[in-house]
């Protein structure tokens, strides 16, 4: 375990100006991303996609790290560089999702677990080999009336410290992301509360496991109101929540902060994520970790045609630029036309 060299590997994704390319769909979900533009989701199709979409030039001024799907690590372009070396050799450090997926808690209806601490030990291990630097693991928690219970927060608070500690046994920094979902018709109030308390079962969780924080990542959910609440919240108004609930949960060793976009449209990450980091110097980084937020308008532009390759690889640049705006709080809404 080299906790200096994971300790870097946590600050150059969360350089200043720089986030993450969450581009770790599983099947069912890219095929769903390819049927919205008419496409049908198989290997070769993704490949392309993929390819086009990681091979995009440029992309390292805004991009630190890109998080892998296991069938994405073991690809290679078409002239056989494997996807680790693409990226590596354009300065960008390649990560895996490590995850098994989620599956219904037992005997708590409505909540759900993530799977795959079986074999994670050796999955680890060959993901590093094939040049990963990084994992991700992602809990669900959801909020609905008396949700999340006491049982699934400490399930899943459990999971995550201990894939961590072997993540770092491996030598690979681990990203921790526990995602309080936006769905439902909760406040704002309702889920920074939540949001607290699964933080806190986490780290209290970490610190069982002997995971080293300073070699670690967090990747949160924004402090949000259900998407059925009836009052909804300004971008300041998030930007103020999610720091004032952070402050009271994440220890300041964390190096940084990788927010998800959970669901939210392109233009609302990157406002909200701009709003956070107009609050003011924070103990950790505040970047992201967007995966749809990112790719939703390169899909788009590409609609599965070669020649739409430059248009999707210059949506993909003017997303991440406004995205790299926001990381010092200097994006407005006026940007997003592009020139």
């Amino acid at each position: 375990m080299d906790i200096e060299t994971m300790s870097r590997t946590a600050e150059a994704l969360v350089a200043p100006g720089k986030g993450i390319l969450a581009a770790d769909e599983s099947h069912p979900t890219m095929a769903k991303r390819l049927a919205a533009i008419g496409l049908e989701s198989s290997e070769s199709v993704r490949q392309t996609y993929r390819g086009m979409l990681l091979g995009t030039p440029g992309l390292s001024e805004f991009i630190s790290g890109v998080i892998l799907f296991d069938e994405t690590i073991r690809q290679r372009t078409p002239d056989g560089t494997p996807i680790p070396e693409l990226l590596r050799r354009q300065g960008i450090i390649p990560g895996i999702k490590v995850d098994g997926g989620i599956k219904p808690l037992a005997g708590f209806p409505g909540e759900v677990a993530t799977e795959g601490l079986d074999g994670l030990r050796a999955r680890l291990a060959d993901y590093a080999s094939l040049g990963a630097r990084f994992a991700k693991w992602r809990a669900v928690i959801r909020i609905d009336g008396a949700l999340p219970s006491a049982t699934c927060i400490e399930t899943h608070a459990h999971a995550l410290a201990r894939y961590a500690a072997l993540a770092q046994e491996a030598g690979l920094t681990p990203i921790v992301e526990p995602e309080v979902l936006m769905n439902g018709s909760h406040t704002a109030q309702r889920c920074a509360e939540v949001t607290v308390t699964v933080l806190r079962a986490v780290y209290e969780q970490l610190g069982h496991q002997h995971v080293v924080l300073e070699a670690s990542l967090l990747k949160p959910n924004m402090v949000l109101p259900g998407v059925d609440c009836p009052h909804q919240v300004s971008d300041e108004e998030v930007g103020r929540l999610t720091i004032r609930t952070l402050r009271q949960a994440v220890p300041a060793a964390v190096p940084g902060l990788v927010f998800l976009s959970g669901g939210q449209s392109d233009e609302q990450a990157t406002a909200r994520l701009a709003a956070i980091n107009r609050q003011g110097p924070q103990p950790w980084q505040c970047s992201f970790s967007f995966g749809r937020a990112l790719q939703g308008p390169v899909l788009r532009a590409w609609a599965g045609e070669e020649t739409n390759r430059g248009a999707a690889q210059a949506a993909l640049l003017h997303r991440a630029r406004l995205n790299s705006l926001a990381r010092s709080g200097e994006y407005a809404p006026s940007m997003e036309a592009v020139s």
